[in-house]
């Protein structure tokens, strides 16, 4: 007799593993692909990254969850 299945959260719904790791897996290709592309960009974009003030870099960061949360929320719900 299996065990209980402690993939599931109160919702019901199933945590797949899989589409973690590919998530994680298509992250890394895509944060490798400015510095093998063009890494001279890349460090003149971080030197000025190190200019912008905290409360400017956290309201990107907010931004940028945000529009990830929705693009997830859109492919998986409503694509």
């Amino acid at each position: 007799m299996p065990g209980p299945d402690r993939s599931r959260s109160g919702t019901g719904a199933v945590m797949n593993w899989n589409d973690l790791w590919a998530a994680f897996a298509l992250f890394l290709v895509l944060e490798g692909l400015m510095p093998f592309l063009n890494p001279g960009a890349l460090k003149r974009t971080l030197l000025q990254l190190t200019q912008l003030d905290d409360r400017t870099m956290r309201v990107a960061g907010l931004a940028s969850m945000i529009a990830g949360v929705v693009l997830l929320y859109v492919v998986r719900n409503l694509g």
